[in-house]
């Protein structure tokens, strides 16, 4: 029998942990417990949990914080929660590497259906043969979420180089915020389209301008981005 796959659920509030818990196991999954930040941390070091589901608003270290420091280390899918319908969480928590988000209250089963969903996408990149594409001085490894310009090792989250490596796999074409929303995080985020300017203009951030010969990531106004492949002779405009 193959083992169960466990879920780290990070919160301060108890009674998420029990009805979360519970619709958890009776789907067929294990499940952890942390009550703070640093305990998170701590069990997500020890546990090697499959997927988390980590609050932002927690005692001694924030949902912020500790999703920030994992990403350092790992690529495990996380999902995370807030009390808050803020824009700008939404938009942070995704800039920091989360796979989904979550607003409370939530339906407990909408969130048990979002992990299926966020582990099911994840094992099906892991068992994808590996794919590099290069274009020029531009090399994207999606199996292990590695990107370098003229062989430097470019720092970006795993959201950041899935969106890189969607657009550098298909030159020329215009994908818009929604069709990249979708093929990234796997579902419409209502319109929350910001999210994909953000994850652009940090991936632009990391990239030295300097660096960058034979293709651009283009700016398609009022539609979304394409990625441009220019021929050695084709000067830039």
């Amino acid at each position: 029998m193959a083992a169960k796959q466990l879920v780290l659920i990070c919160d301060d509030q108890h009674i998420i942990h029990e009805t979360l818990g519970a619709y958890l196991k009776n789907d067929g999954f294990d499940y952890i417990s942390a009550y703070d930040g640093e305990q998170a941390i701590a069990e997500f070091n020890s546990e090697k949990p499959d997927i988390i589901i980590l609050d932002i608003m927690m005692p001694k270290k924030n949902g912020m914080d500790v999703c920030k420091e994992i990403r350092q280390i790992s690529n495990v899918p996380i999902i995370m929660l807030t009390a808050r319908a803020e824009e700008i969480d939404r938009v942070l928590g995704l800039e920091l590497g989360a796979d989904d988000y979550i607003v409370k209250p939530f339906s407990t089963r909408e969130v048990v259906a979002r992990v299926k969903a966020v582990l099911r996408r994840f094992t099906m990149l892991e068992k994808e043969p590996a794919k590099v594409i290069k274009h020029g001085n531009l090399e994207i490894n999606i199996n292990n979420y590695d990107v370098r310009l003229n062989g430097r090792r470019l720092n970006l989250t795993p959201k950041e180089v899935e969106i890189f490596q969607l657009l550098a796999s298909h030159p020329g074409k215009v994908f818009s915020r929604e069709q990249i929303l979708s093929a990234i995080w796997g579902y419409d985020y209502f319109g929350d389209t910001r999210a994909v300017d953000t994850q652009i203009k940090r991936i632009r951030q990391k990239i030295n301008p300097n660096e960058v010969k034979g293709w651009e990531i283009k700016t398609v106004y009022g539609v979304g981005y394409r990625f441009e492949v220019y021929d050695e002779d084709t000067e830039q405009q």
